[in-house]
Formats: structure tokens, C-alpha cells, sequence
């Protein structure tokens, strides 16, 4: 069931990073079309990204072997409410705090999901606080920190635009200088190797070996792949993916599917009860680009986008640390032990 956010989040990163480096020895001077840097945030609509939250209202009670009763959804739904109507007023009130807390959260989220697949693999590395921590802080910091080391003006266009939408500025001009660049990137490498070390010193293993391998991928990726381009691709086929293998295994239905059917059959069970939901959000956003006005381009159409991300991420980080409570409580189903 691991090999759903295994193999295809390797092949498609290792590739992307390979024909990119290949791209830039052949070629120098090329650069990847426009289009072509924002179509993973547009496929993310639909596929993987967006749906792989749209299934929060189930996966708590799946998660303690409960059933999906009137108070789970009812619980789940007043959390989003409450906490996705107060991170849109923040932003509207604060965009470039906002901003940054969108890129904190993140960093947050996704090394909080790549820790939780160690986990899954029976790592035996992170059994040291200060090893779990690290792992967090470097898994995360790849996709959030290391494009702002390699393409800071890319960076800054992007979160640029988000502030944009709400009339707003950054000033942060001194996080994007050469000298603070370098500071921030040394001290981050240096976490880096640290972190693996010592979860060597804790006990290796095939799950260190893979923990090591795709560290030095997700760093070498992120240091050549456009940032847009980059964190897209990462967000459907690396995150989302390894969320989802989380979903299929907390689904009876889902599991089924997975051991007569292999893969394909678990994803389309699982992208069944994200379809609702999904259409919903799709449909929300639509309507907030039409009210608001929000011009054709397409900068403008992926800031809007990921501030719409930015306001489902709040309670859906808060839901996963609900989930990742309760299975260490001993109350969840391990993917390790399906």
C-alpha cells in the first residue's frame, strides 16, 4: 500500500530534476515556457492537490474505526468554518504576515507528512526527539526554503502576488540579498547533514537510507527545478500522494480495493469520496474570482489559487495532527502494520 506514495513520487521527481540539469547543459540559456511552470498548480485542481484535503471529513473517524456520523461531519465542518473564515480575515487584514504564515504552515505540514511516512516504514531513526524534529524541520524547509536560496526572484514574485490580491506589499528585501541567502542556506545544509547523521547514529536502516536519498533528491530538485514549476509537481505527486496511501489505509473500502485491485482501484475509491468536496471548493473558488474580479493572468489567477490553499490549510494541518495524535494514542490503524 506504501508503494502508492513510494515509486511514482520518486520517478517523477527524479525525472523532472534529471531533465531539467540535462536541459541546462545542453542548452544554457533555456527556460521553461510559462505555461508550462503553472500547469502542476492547474492539474493540482483536480488531481491530487486540491482532493487529497477534500476527504477531511471522513478520515477522522476512519482513523479511531469509527463510522462518519452526523457529529463527525458536523465537527469537521465547524472546524473549517471557524478556522478557515479567521486565516481569510487575516489575510485581508494582514497579507504579508498572512503570507508568512502560509509558507511557515506549509513548511509545518508537509515535513509533518513526510515524518509520518517514515513512521509508516517502521523508521527506527526517529526515536530521538531531536531526530523526529530535524526530520520535520528539513523535510518541510526543502520545498519552502531551498527555492528562495536558488531563484529568489522567482520567490519573491510569487509571494509577491499573494500580498498583491489584497492591495497589500512585502517588505522583505534583506531575506532575498545574496549575503542573507547564504547565511540561511548554510545554516539549513547544516541542519541538514546533522539531522542525518545523527538519525545514523540512532540506528541506520533501510528507512535512514531512504530518509538520506530523498533528502539529497528533494534538495538537488529544488535547487534546479523553477520554484512554481517545482512545488507543484511536488505537491501532487510527492505530498499528496503520501496522504492519500494514509487515506487508503484508514479506508475498509479503500484497503479492499487496494489488496483485489492493486493502486488504481484505491486511488478512484478514495477520489470518490474527494469528488464532492472537491467540486465544492472548485466551484467556491470560482465564485471568489468572479466577485472579486481577479484579472485572467495567469500570476494572478495562481496566487488566488494558493490563497484559497492557504485558508483549506489551516484546519486541514489541524485535522492531520488530530490523525497523527491519535494513531500514536494507539487509537488508529499504523500503515506500517496493513
Amino acid at each position: 500500500m506504501l508503494t502508492i506514495g513510494g515509486w511514482p513520487a520518486w520517478l517523477a521527481i527524479g525525472t523532472v530534476t534529471l531533465l531539467v540539469a540535462v536541459g541546462a547543459l545542453v542548452v544554457p540559456s533555456l527556460s521553461v515556457p510559462r505555461w508550462l511552470r503553472y500547469a502542476p498548480l492547474a492539474v493540482s485542481l483536480v488531481v491530487f492537490g486540491l482532493p487529497h484535503g477534500a476527504v477531511d471529513h471522513l478520515a477522522p473517524a476512519r482513523v479511531v474505526g469509527d463510522r462518519p456520523t452526523i457529529w463527525w461531519l458536523a465537527a469537521v465542518g465547524l472546524l473549517y468554518l471557524i478556522l478557515g473564515v479567521a486565516y481569510a480575515g487575516l489575510w485581508y487584514l494582514a497579507p504579508a504576515a498572512s503570507a508568512a504564515f502560509f509558507i511557515a504552515l506549509t513548511w509545518f505540514h508537509w515535513g509533518q507528512g513526510d515524518v509520518y511516512a517514515l513512521d509508516a516504514l517502521g523508521a527506527t531513526h526517529l526515536g530521538d526527539r531531536v531526530t523526529r524534529l530535524g526530520t520535520l524541520v528539513v523535510r518541510g524547509g526543502l520545498p519552502m526554503l531551498v527555492p528562495l536560496l536558488r531563484f529568489p526572484g522567482r520567490y519573491r514574485d510569487v509571494v509577491d502576488a499573494w500580498v498583491a490580491l489584497f492591495g497589500g506589499g512585502l517588505d522583505a528585501s534583506w531575506l532575498f540579498a545574496p549575503e542573507a541567502r547564504a547565511v540561511v542556506g548554510g545554516a539549513f545544509a547544516t541542519v541538514t547533514i546533522a539531522t542525518l547523521a545523527l538519525g545514523r547514529w540512532q540506528g541506520g536502516g533501510t528507512a535512514w537510507r531512504r530518509d538520506a536519498a530523498e533528502t539529497v533528491l528533494l534538495w538537488v530538485y529544488f535547487l534546479l527545478v523553477p520554484p512554481i514549476l517545482a512545488v507543484g509537481i511536488y505537491f501532487c505527486v510527492w505530498h499528496s500522494l503520501r496522504h492519500i496511501a494514509r487515506l487508503v489505509v484508514v479506508d475498509p473500502a479503500a484497503r479492499t480495493a487496494f489488496a483485489e485491485r492493486g493502486s488504481v482501484a484505491a486511488l478512484l475509491r478514495t477520489g470518490r469520496d474527494a469528488l464532492p468536496l472537491t467540486a465544492v471548493s472548485i466551484a467556491l473558488l470560482v465564485g471568489v474570482a468572479v466577485v472579486v474580479g481577479v484579472r485572467s493572468d495567469v500570476r494572478t489567477l495562481a496566487a488566488l489559487y494558493l490563497v484559497f490553499i492557504a485558508v483549506l490549510t489551516l484546519p486541514h494541518v489541524a485535522i492531520v495532527t488530530w490523525m497523527d495524535r491519535a494513531e500514536r494514542a494507539g487509537l488508529g490503524r499504523l500503515a506500517a502494520e496493513q
